[in-house]
């Protein structure tokens, strides 16, 4: 298995862009969350990327990475579509929280990977500059989707999650594309 740099950069891509047009919609979503949830989540994010990284060694691989990232996506587009079902509910404000963290938890993990198997300075490059991109490009969106759309902020938000499950959607075909000889 390898993997497919100019697929690769599309996923880096529309991945940072998901990350630019959300950024802002968590913190509408949390609302209904206590601050000691975030504490509480924090200390979690933490023990979990320990464990993680204690198991390096076993997930150091290209076919790990693989299955690791689209496990990451697949958790998101869930998210995506529960709020989708159940907006502004406790539990969902609760899980699309946990979630976001359990994701974070890889984060780490994925950088290094993506270094050690993309290897070259100049694919790197071009990924990290895709990732500027897309995330500028999602932020500039995002602040556009909101001066444009007149209705409450909470509106905004739910109307913006259609959006972000069709970008989910991309990024996950982009990301199946970016590795040849998956089994």
């Amino acid at each position: 298995m390898k993997i497919r740099l100019k697929n690769y950069i599309k996923y880096k891509f529309f991945n940072s862009l998901f990350t630019g047009l959300s950024v802002g919609s968590v913190f509408v979503i949390y609302t209904p969350l206590k601050p000691s949830i975030f504490s509480l989540g924090g200390i979690v994010l933490a023990v979990g990327m320990i464990v993680i990284a204690r198991f390096y060694d076993v997930l150091m691989n290209i076919k790990r990475f693989f299955q690791i990232s689209l496990m990451v996506e697949l958790v998101i587009l869930f998210l995506v579509i529960l709020f989708l079902i159940k907006p502004y509910t406790y539990m969902t404000a609760l899980l699309v929280y946990a979630g976001y963290q359990l994701t974070f938890m890889f984060g780490s993990y994925l950088v290094r990977a993506e270094t050690l198997f993309l290897k070259k300075s100049f694919a790197l490059s071009r990924v990290d500059i895709a990732k500027q991109l897309g995330y500028l490009a999602g932020m500039v969106g995002s602040y556009l989707f909101y001066e444009l759309i007149e209705a409450p902020k909470q509106m905004q938000v739910y109307y913006l999650h259609f959006i972000l499950l069709l970008v989910e959607i991309v990024i996950i075909l982009n990301l199946i594309k970016s590795f040849k000889g998956i089994k």
